[in-house]
């Protein structure tokens, strides 16, 4: 292999706009609607945020496991995780730990802060494995980042599991908070 074409093969892709994301949300005839806001790095930030926009809100962790496995944990935001055991949960996943910023810019095209359930539009290779929290998936509505930090898109829940789905993902629902 030559270096153009070893370079050329593990260059990152571009990660995708809000804007292409919500084109594609369209393609698929997901119903969507989004609030543009002031950066929210944290979900305590994001609670002022409450009256403006109903529905389940969410907290993501990306993590990995032992074998260099990815996830994405989508739960709703007040929710607890328990980094020491939900590994069991995941069929075949070993101890979980937070995976780096910079295998999250790789794999989801986010950044830390902008960590949401639409970045596996850009998780081309299938390398993470979306899990949603079953009583986060109870909501009728579930409220992400669209692959910014700066606006929060509300869809169907049965909608995210279409979007995903659509990414070539299929997300497992499970019960992973306390």
């Amino acid at each position: 292999m030559t270096d153009d074409v070893h370079a050329s093969a593990t260059q990152m892709a571009v990660p995708k706009s809000p804007e292409a994301l919500f084109a594609f949300l369209d393609s698929l005839g997901i119903a969507h609607q989004t609030l543009r806001h002031q950066a929210v790095f944290t979900v305590a930030e994001s609670v002022a945020l409450r009256d403006a926009i109903p529905g389940g809100h969410t907290k993501n962790l990306f993590l990995k496991d032992k074998k260099d496995n990815y996830f994405l944990l989508t739960v709703e935001e007040n929710a607890v995780v328990d980094l020491k055991t939900v590994h069991t949960l995941v069929g075949g996943a070993s101890k979980f730990s937070f995976g780096k910023p910079e295998a999250l810019m790789e794999f989801l095209g986010v950044i830390p802060g902008s960590v949401t359930a639409f970045g596996v539009i850009n998780d081309v290779n299938q390398r993470v494995t979306l899990v949603l929290d079953a009583d986060l998936m109870r909501e009728d509505i579930v409220n992400c980042h669209p692959l910014t930090n700066e606006a929060t898109t509300s869809i169907a829940s049965a909608d995210l599991i279409r979007f995903a789905e659509a990414t070539g993902h299929r997300p497992l629902v499970l019960k992973v908070t306390a």
